[in-house]
């Protein structure tokens, strides 16, 4: 098969790839929730949601965090949120990796502290909530080679791999020092880089999804709807 013929099949592929990709890059999301007591939040009251960093093979990425954040806090019914980064920096040592309570039975042992328990009545924290999770690649294939000559330059070729995203929130009420409930988010997409002088990436939006549906559902579940 001759060069120009290739060429014009690529071309062909390119255009013919962004519907049929854009209807199989949709992100698929599942939520599930489990609660074990009521909730409910005042005007005055604030949450935190925190991501876990004492795994060691990942730590919860503080972007997720501040994206779930802004979901809780947005539109109707917004929740008031503490700042993450503000409120580790006041918390200073108790909430660092290797100090901060992996199980609510610690939350009587840190209570028990008065600059710690000052701190969290000052924020008005009515519930803690941890993150817990990551958004994995897997099932790369394709191959994109770019090249440049005497007459310029482009990139062929084609690319798909597949993202995975696995969240867990467990809310802490700080007034019984127990938990109260969980929700946990996962969400799945394929994505494309088709190439023809130029990679055209069609991105599943894997993390965005996983984001919306659990800063929408954890806003649910604390105001009690």
């Amino acid at each position: 098969m001759s060069t120009i013929a290739t060429f014009k099949q690529l071309v062909r592929l390119v255009f013919a790839l962004p519907a049929a990709a854009i209807i199989s890059s949709c992100t698929t999301t599942e939520i599930d929730e489990f609660r074990q007591s009521a909730t409910t939040i005042g005007e005055n009251e604030s949450i935190v949601i925190l991501g876990r960093r004492q795994n060691n093979n990942y730590e919860t990425e503080g972007s997720f965090v501040d994206c779930v954040a802004n979901v809780v806090a947005s539109g109707q019914n917004g929740i008031n949120v503490v700042n993450e980064q503000e409120f580790l920096d006041a918390m200073f040592p108790f909430f660092e990796p290797r100090t901060a309570p992996m199980r609510t039975g610690h939350l009587e042992q840190l209570m028990a502290v008065d600059i710690a328990a000052q701190k969290i009545e000052e924020f008005g924290i009515e519930y803690i909530v941890w993150l817990d999770g990551i958004t994995q690649r897997s099932d790369q294939s394709g191959s994109i080679s770019c090249t440049i000559g005497p007459g310029g330059g482009g990139c062929f070729g084609f690319g798909t791999w597949s993202d995975d995203s696995n969240f867990e929130a467990e809310i802490w009420d700080m007034d019984t020092l127990s938990t109260v409930g969980s929700i946990s988010t996962e969400a799945n997409g394929q994505s494309y880089m088709p190439a023809v002088v130029v990679p055209i990436p069609l991105i599943a939006r894997v993390e965005a999804n996983a984001c919306s549906g659990l800063g929408n559902q954890l806003k649910q579940f604390i105001n009690g709807t």
